[in-house]
C-alpha cells in the first residue's frame, strides 16, 4: 500500500510528530552549526517545502525537506562546493531579502527506522520533485549523501561517485535513486557539511578514544575525522555530490 504523501503547511497539526519522526543519522552529523541553525526554520517558515509520509495505521515513516533558492543571483550562478552549509544559508537569505527562488534543493530524506527497506526513499524524492514541479520550478538539485561510502572512508569522492554498475547506473544505492530518478551528476562538493568541536566532544557521539593525531575512521562517516590532540579539537569535512533533476 502507498503511503500518504502531505506537507506541513496542509497539515500543520502534525509538526511535533513530523519534527519528532526517530530517524539513523549518526549523532555527529546533526552537529554542524549551520544547520542546526537553519535546519529547523524549514518547518516553521516553510512548510510547504516539508513533506512526510503515513502508512495505513498513521504512523509517521518518512519525510523530505527541502528549500528554494536563487542559483542565478548574481555572485552564484554554479552549484556551491559548500553544498549542504551554502545551500541553506543562500536559502534563508533569500527569504529575508525577498528574493525570488529559482531552483529547489534537496535538504533531506529520512526514513524511520521501523520502515527501512521499502523503497519509501525514492517515494519521498519522488514527491519532493512533484512538489517543486508543482510549485512552478524546473530544476531540482541535492548534495547527496551517498549512503555506502561510510564503507570507504579514504576513497576519493570524485572516484566514488562515479562509478558505475554494468547496466551505467551508480555503484551507491542513494546516487542511483537519483539517477533512476532522472538525475544526473553535476559535481563534487568537497565542504558540504563541517562539524568542529572539542575532543571531549567526538568521544560523546562516537564513543571512540579520539587522542591518536590525524585521521580517524568513526562509524558512519563519509571520510575520517581530522584529529589534533595537542589543540583539543577534531574536524570533520564532509563531501556530498551535487545531482541536477530537470524536471
Amino acid at each position: 500500500m502507498q503511503p500518504k504523501i502531505s506537507s506541513l503547511a496542509d497539515r500543520p497539526d502534525m509538526l511535533e510528530r513530523v519534527v519528532g519522526m526517530a530517524d539513523t543519522w549518526p549523532e555527529f552529523v546533526i552537529q554542524d552549526l549551520v544547520g542546526a541553525a537553519h535546519f529547523p526554520r524549514i518547518a516553521a517558515e516553510l512548510p510547504e517545502y516539508v513533506l512526510f509520509a503515513e502508512d495505513e495505521q498513521g504512523e509517521i515513516v518518512a519525510n523530505a525537506y527541502s528549500v528554494p533558492f536563487a542559483l542565478g543571483a548574481e555572485d552564484r550562478g554554479r552549484l556551491p562546493g559548500n553544498g549542504w552549509d551554502a545551500v541553506l544559508v543562500w536559502a534563508f537569505s533569500d527569504l529575508r531579502r525577498g528574493v525570488r527562488p529559482d531552483t529547489v534543493s534537496a535538504v533531506s530524506v529520512s526514513i524511520a527506522p521501523q520502515a527501512q527497506g521499502r523503497g519509501l526513499s525514492a517515494v519521498m524524492l519522488s514527491a519532493m520533485r512533484d512538489n517543486a514541479r508543482a510549485r512552478g520550478f524546473r530544476e531540482v538539485v541535492a548534495p547527496v549523501r551517498p549512503n555506502a561510502k561510510h564503507l570507504e572512508p579514504h576513497t576519493p569522492m570524485e572516484e566514488y561517485a562515479h562509478r558505475v554498475r554494468p547496466d551505467g547506473l551508480p555503484q551507491d544505492p542513494w546516487l542511483r535513486v537519483h539517477a533512476r530518478a532522472g538525475a544526473t551528476i553535476d559535481s563534487v562538493a568537497p565542504a558540504s557539511m563541517t562539524v568542529a568541536a572539542t575532543l571531549a566532544d567526538w568521544r560523546r557521539w562516537t564513543g571512540l578514544p579520539f587522542d591518536t593525531d590525524g585521521d580517524i575512521e568513526v562509524p558512519g562517516g563519509l571520510v575520517p575525522v581530522r584529529c589534533e590532540p595537542a589543540r583539543g579539537y577534531a574536524v570533520y569535512v564532509e563531501p556530498n555530490v551535487w545531482m541536477r533533476h530537470r524536471l
